[in-house]
């Protein structure tokens, strides 16, 4: 019987794989996908210092291969069930059934679809895209000109997209958007000196080491305007630019603008397995839809079902730093779990 079976090979599932192995725990881990690496594989750098994404991932598919630890990849999850007190049956799509004594979820995030935020016109205009999307130019080295390849003059990011909306469903903050568009307006003044990049946010919320510093490098270095307001419409011209209506808060008027591109900050949600965890164990889930963790300050890793524990971004949103170290508690209190 396997000690810990892991789900989701993103970097919480693999950090405390590691941990684990390290403690001497047999681990199997699972990933729905064809490779290993979660979210992180769509991510071309990360804040607040730059560190490529792909580093990243390198480091850990190196300590896995180390460790000699088992990953199984294009493996879904399909139920977890309790037999026993200290038996699990974990159901995949491969037609096998494991049995462990206990199963950590590093399940992950999903990102919010912007489609459904029409008045933006994602998947409708060809120069509105994501904050992943973008993400993905950089890596291709396609961010200097829009996707229609118009040189770009002007550039605008909407903050919260699909986080703290009444409309959307989700009332809670993403953490990181903030801190995204931060890093990705820099990006673009870099790659394009004389482009003018606009922020239209609700509040800035930077909350981590070394984000208010960036936030003031983007105003001072880079001349990044920040303009607190939300976006309300946006439309195509005929020359295939974005005409933009906004309205500033601060400035309490309404104006409009035209943009080469606009920049979507989308949040994250919970994934669709998360339900399915629910109603195959009885796991229990918040508000926000992310895992319930037993005590949120003193047993963040633990679930109401014994023996079943969280990691990362499954529990809500997280930075990549916080995920690793939550990972890391995960594999202290599976290791204090077993000794029990």
């Amino acid at each position: 019987m396997i000690d810990v079976l892991i789900i989701g090979s993103g970097v919480a599932g693999l950090e405390a794989a590691c941990n684990l192995y390290d403690s001497g725990k047999d681990v199997l881990v699972l990933e729905k996908e064809k490779s290993i690496g979660g979210n992180v594989q769509n991510w071309d750098s990360l804040f607040p210092d730059g560190e490529k994404a792909q580093n990243i991932i390198s480091h850990y598919m190196h300590e896995i291969q180390a460790r000699q630890i088992t990953v199984y990849i294009n493996t879904f999850v399909s139920g977890i069930r309790k037999i026993a007190d200290n038996t699990f049956e974990v159901n995949t799509s491969r037609d096998i059934v494991f049995k462990c004594k206990t199963v950590l979820l590093a399940t992950g995030y999903s990102l919010f679809n912007a489609e459904r935020k029409e008045e933006y016109g994602y998947q409708i205009y060809d120069n509105v895209i994501t904050s992943a999307d973008l993400e993905k130019r950089f890596v291709l080295q396609k961010a200097v000109t829009s996707p229609t390849g118009n040189s770009l003059k002007r550039i605008a990011f909407v903050h919260c997209v699909g986080s703290r909306d009444e409309k959307s469903g989700n009332h809670y903050c993403s953490k990181v958007c903030c801190i995204t568009a931060v890093k990705q307006a820099i990006k673009m003044k870099q790659l394009v000196p004389d482009v003018e990049v606009l922020c239209f946010y609700m509040d800035l919320r930077m909350y981590g080491a070394g984000f208010e510093e960036k936030y003031r490098e983007a105003q001072e270095k880079w001349g990044i305007q920040f303009i607190r307001g939300r976006v309300s419409e946006v439309s195509q011209t005929f020359e295939k630019r974005l005409q933009v209506k906004a309205e500033d808060t601060l400035a309490a008027r309404p104006f409009k603008l035209e943009v080469d591109m606009l920049v979507l900050m989308i949040g994250m949600e919970s994934q669709a397995s998360t339900a399915l965890f629910e109603k195959s164990c009885g796991l229990q889930c918040a508000e926000s839809r992310f895992i319930r963790p037993l005590r949120h300050h003193l047993e963040s890793n633990a679930t109401n079902v014994k023996g079943l524990f969280t990691a990362g971004t499954c529990i809500g949103p997280l930075s990549v730093f916080d995920t690793i170290n939550h990972a890391r508690s995960a594999a202290i209190s599976i290791s204090n779990f077993l000794a029990e």
